[in-house]
């Protein structure tokens, strides 16, 4: 068995969370929490082009008012009409303005396989972005803790539902949604956003077992 990195392991969980955090609504929460200090820390074991990603979207959110932010996630993600870059695998893996198709529920069924559970008072659908980056990350932290503990069962289940959960959804439809999400936002911070999700995506599909 190849030499596994388990630093790079933890620090992929670790951006994983952060990134999925990025999408919901802009807070100051996401400077006095250090959000952008820790998402560089990790992307710096990961990745070198990753990591000059992640500073210029720190610096992006430091130099941009929250009111503009606010208003630039509103129209990219929540409309109420004419939404820019709708969050929802369903959107993209359909070419439909339809919610709720079969690719959630399929992804529905993926979860339950990797035994995720959304909590009863979340608001979204089961498909939006933050919802699939956190279950990437509960697939790598499953990973890592079979990797660290030489579990080969544990290690190769996870790994089949990891390689089709990104070949099915979320890596199906991050390429369509991140350039939605360049093309209409008028913030530097979605932009750069846009572009760190589809680099991290792009990396998660190329990395195999983790």
């Amino acid at each position: 068995m190849p030499h596994y990195d388990h630093d790079k392991g933890a620090a992929r969980e670790v951006f994983c969370r952060l990134l999925a955090a990025c999408y919901y609504e802009p807070g100051p929460e996401f400077a006095e929490e250090k959000l952008f200090e820790s998402m560089l820390g990790a992307a710096r074991l990961i990745d070198p082009d990753l990591a000059t990603g992640a500073a210029r979207l720190g610096a992006a959110f430091s130099t941009e008012a929250l009111d503009a932010l606010l208003l630039d996630y509103t129209r990219l993600f929540l409309g109420p009409t004419d939404t820019l870059a709708q969050p929802y695998g369903s959107i993209w893996l359909s070419g439909e303005k339809t919610l709720m198709q079969d690719s959630t529920m399929a992804v529905l069924e993926l979860y339950r396989d990797g035994g995720f559970e959304i909590d009863d008072e979340f608001r979204e659908l089961p498909d939006h972005i933050a919802v699939e980056l956190e279950f990437l990350y509960l697939l790598n932290y499953r990973g890592n803790q079979a990797q660290r503990f030489n579990e080969i069962d544990a290690l190769t289940s996870t790994a089949t539902l990891r390689k089709r959960f990104l070949e099915e959804h979320l890596g199906a439809w991050i390429g369509p949604f991140t350039a939605a999400v360049w093309a209409g936002a008028q913030s530097n911070f979605y932009r750069e956003l846009a572009e760190l999700t589809s680099r991290f995506v792009r990396l998660e599909a190329g990395a195999g077992e983790v």
